[in-house]
């Protein structure tokens, strides 16, 4: 079913602690199972019926750019002949409009939104991080915003500690969890959904969403926590993008709901 909801992606970072990548291209296109990241994200929002995307770029977002029109003829099998001509055999593109923005360099996360503006309309939106997955329910996130009639929502997820973690008995092991999900406390895991009145708190370019908008909104009681027990691993190091890795390669990625 189709969603007429948008999804802003925040794609204009430098991405520094992944810099044996990121030398080279943009963290959104560091690829997961041969698929750039940011194809992941969009997949999971296309299968709850969004197709319309708005990409705030930053660092060699003219990557981003080429990889998007260039989607289709890397996509489908081709015939070329010597005129240039191009004949699709196989047409298996999804169906997205995507809009690439160019946000600047240095600007912060809540300037790349307000950047973008223009391009949202009056009508209540989505954005998330380009490098982050989870199996996120979204119109389950979706409906809870609408129930809630407040200006922002954000989803709550657990952090996964870098480290084993160990039970103990004295000095005695009694249980040794390699990847445990920590219950101590909740996280902002991006997947929002955002009312227009949001920009109302944004002032600029060096404005971090994280900071005084998102503390502002608390402070008014206009933010509330969608809370996911479920998937949710950023892609903050390599480390990391081992991870989502192995788990593609697994055949067990849980945030690839769609077929």
């Amino acid at each position: 079913m189709e969603n007429s909801m948008k999804l802003v992606i925040l794609a204009g970072g430098l991405g520094s602690r992944l810099s044996e990548e990121t030398q080279i291209k943009p963290k959104p296109l560091i690829e997961i199972g041969g698929m750039p990241i940011i194809w992941h994200i969009m997949k999971i929002y296309s299968y709850y019926g969004i197709k319309n995307f708005i990409i705030c770029l930053g660092y060699k977002g003219y990557l981003l750019k080429e990889f998007f029109t260039n989607y289709r003829l890397y996509s489908n099998d081709v015939t070329v002949d010597t005129a240039g001509n191009l004949k699709f055999h196989n047409n298996s593109s999804e169906d997205w409009s995507v809009t690439l923005v160019d946000t600047g360099q240095n600007t912060q996360t809540g300037g790349r939104l307000k950047r973008v503006k223009e391009f949202i309309g009056k009508e209540d939106f989505c954005l998330t991080y380009g490098d982050g997955l989870g199996n996120v329910d979204i119109s389950e996130l979706i409906n809870f915003h609408n129930q809630h009639k407040r200006i922002a929502t954000v989803t709550a997820t657990h952090p996964s500690p870098r480290y084993g973690a160990l039970s103990l008995d004295g000095t005695l092991v009694e249980k040794f969890d390699e990847k445990p999900v920590s219950e101590a406390g909740w996280i902002n895991g991006g997947f929002f959904v955002l009312r227009h009145e949001v920009f109302d708190y944004i002032d600029g370019d060096t404005t971090a969403l994280e900071l005084e908008p998102l503390q502002n909104l608390a402070s008014d009681r206009e933010l509330h926590a969608f809370f996911h027990n479920g998937f949710w691993q950023p892609m903050d190091t390599l480390r990391e993008k081992n991870i989502l890795e192995e788990l593609w390669q697994s055949g067990k990625a849980p945030w690839k709901i769609w077929d």
